[in-house]
């Protein structure tokens, strides 16, 4: 404790203003337990960057644990760019963004780098969009995604438009560690701002449309219901969709005003049922054919379709995603542009029928860690190679490279695409679904996320964690375990025959166990949430549509009994 408290009365110096000071030694006077949660850490960069509660001290998000990130960003762009440097800004809808975003563009300025800055809140694939455009070293996009109201956060992106892989996110958080808060440059110069807005916005609209359009039949009859859960979509989704000509589309009204309280749902994040609560009730209303929702920064998309009874039923990513990928693979086919030279990206805990779909279309699938930065760097790594699409099972796609991170907006117009096309020929979005279970193999995927907040709850995930790699799982459910994949020490052991295989991607605290019959559990702690995730992947094969009902129940059945033998 006295550690934390000597922590703490740093932040009592002049290096920070009176407001700030005084809420520290209120912290300190009352010996409260948010002193600890505040100053027992500092902040890190994780899979989306730097993300956390907002308020005073090292593991908060502040003008000072953002003007520091900053700094030491601009130190470290200065060592390796010996040119003119520009920062494009973007921030969403939270509390504070748009100061905050002030604050990190001040720092730049002070640091005499030119910045384009959002006049308004923007999606984070516009962001995305924008540093390529721009030709930008660097971008930043002030969002906490989908957390709850009282985060904020930080995304640093490169010159591609991506977010930050090693080896620049080592070296920009080694920067960031040399720098004092007392030598953070905080006084601005406004004329090195820039304001960017509509002519952005028409150059992003016109770039989804480009990837995501192809002018499909019956547009106009397919009735679209869109929620931007009070978030940043609103500012780009509808417009793109009525540029190409679809004409029913229903807004959750009482959700299109962005907020920062997410006043109308307890999680703004498309995962969840119940964020699509209101816009299910509304697709019953108009009798709409696909419900649609983003979350605040409209990167993810949470889609709900129409089953073959006519009922509403939510799709999770893994499903939208085979899709999806199904779909872009048959379009490049019959515009004859599949060569041999191009790829989908995935990642380690998405569906493995991502693989066997584009391996029916004869596409490679390169798997990579978790988050987009990784299938961003897929797409550095290979530029011969023409990337397709991609995604994760956490409600995330990206279609074509001209932007490097998900992107909810042409990934809207693409589910439309798909659900307009299938509606005009007799079919729908998901029967397309079920006949890839039936031609590729048929996977049921559950994800089960336990979350465990502050210093107790990260002890308590990695003692999770250090239990799964001692006492490895040597069955699942009946079935004997072959492949145990550590991503921490790069390994994939054969349990049978005890051989060893490296894993040629970058070390990440991920364990993946796997069956003969490719049942996989997987074990991961988010890199921005306070929460230990379980990924189950179980698999069959069908022989036509009519029999999937049955299989599902069984595979619905195996994954209860596997969570049961987990005890998670």
């Amino acid at each position: 404790m006295n550690d934390i408290i000597n922590k703490a009365k740093l932040w009592l110096s002049d290096a920070f203003d009176t407001d700030t000071r005084n809420k520290v030694q209120k912290l300190i006077d009352e010996n409260s337990p948010e002193l600890t949660e505040s100053f027992y850490k500092e902040m890190e960069f994780g899979t989306g960057g730097m993300r956390g509660v907002m308020g005073v001290g090292i593991n908060r998000m502040n003008k000072y644990t953002l003007g520091r990130a900053t700094q030491g960003l601009c130190n470290y762009m200065n060592q390796v760019f010996n040119e003119e440097l520009r920062v494009a800004i973007a921030y969403d809808c939270r509390h504070n963004s748009k100061e905050f975003a002030k604050i990190v563009a001040d720092v730049f300025t002070s640091n005499n780098i030119k910045v384009f800055l959002f006049e308004e809140l923007r999606p984070t694939p516009e962001l995305s969009f924008t540093v390529t455009e721009l030709n930008c070293h660097a971008g930043i996009v002030l969002t906490a995604s989908h957390n709850p109201p009282e985060y904020n956060g930080y995304k640093v992106y490169w010159q591609d438009g991506a977010q930050i892989v090693p080896p620049q996110d080592k070296n920009i958080i080694s920067e960031v560690g040399k720098v004092d808060f007392s030598e953070i440059k905080f006084n601005g110069n406004d004329e090195l701002i820039t304001y960017v807005g509509k002519e952005m916005d028409e150059k992003f609209w016109d770039a989804c449309i480009e990837n995501g359009d192809f002018n499909v039949k019956g547009r106009e009859d397919l009735k679209i219901v869109f929620t931007s859960l009070h978030g940043t979509s609103i500012k780009a989704t509808p417009q793109v969709l009525d540029q190409v000509g679809y004409s029913q589309i229903y807004v959750v009204d009482e959700q299109s005003e962005p907020n920062g309280d997410f006043p109308t749902v307890k999680s703004p994040n498309p995962e969840e049922p119940e964020a699509l609560k209101m816009a299910l009730e509304l697709a019953e209303e108009v009798n709409a054919d696909i419900v649609i929702g983003s979350d605040p920064d409209a990167d993810r998309i949470g889609i709900a379709v129409r089953d073959n009874n006519g009922k509403m039923i939510l799709l999770n990513g893994n499903q939208t995603m085979s899709v999806m990928i199904n779909f872009l693979l048959k379009k490049w086919q019959e515009q004859g542009k599949l060569k041999g030279k191009e790829f989908v990206g995935s990642t380690i805990v998405t569906t493995p029928l991502i693989s066997e779909i584009s391996k029916s279309y004869g596409v490679e699938t390169k798997i990579s860690l978790t988050g987009f930065k990784w299938i961003a760097k897929l797409i550095r790594e290979n530029p011969e190679l023409n990337f397709i699409g991609g995604g994760e099972e956490s409600f995330g796609f990206m279609v074509g490279d001209f932007l490097r991170d998900k992107d909810s907006v042409t990934s809207t117009l693409l589910a439309c695409e798909i659900a307009s096309e299938a509606k005009a020929n007799g079919s729908s979005f998901y029967k397309e679904l079920q006949k890839i279970y039936v031609k590729n193999g048929f996977y049921k995927e559950h994800l089960i996320a336990i979350v465990r907040k502050g210093i107790d709850g990260a002890n308590e995930i990695k003692e999770m964690m250090r239990q799964f790699r001692e006492n490895p799982l040597m069955e699942i459910d009946g079935e004997d375990v072959l492949f145990i994949y550590d991503y921490q020490s790069s390994i994939k052991k054969n349990i049978k025959t005890n051989e060893e295989f490296n894993i040629d991607v970058p070390k990440s605290n991920v364990l993946i166990y796997e069956t003969e019959n490719g049942t996989r559990v997987a074990c991961r702690p988010s890199g921005t949430e306070p929460k230990i995730k379980f990924y189950i992947s179980v698999n069959t094969s069908v022989k036509n549509i009519n029999e999937l009902e049955e299989e599902e129940k069984k595979l619905t059945n195996k994954i209860n009994s596997i969570v049961k033998q987990l005890n998670i």
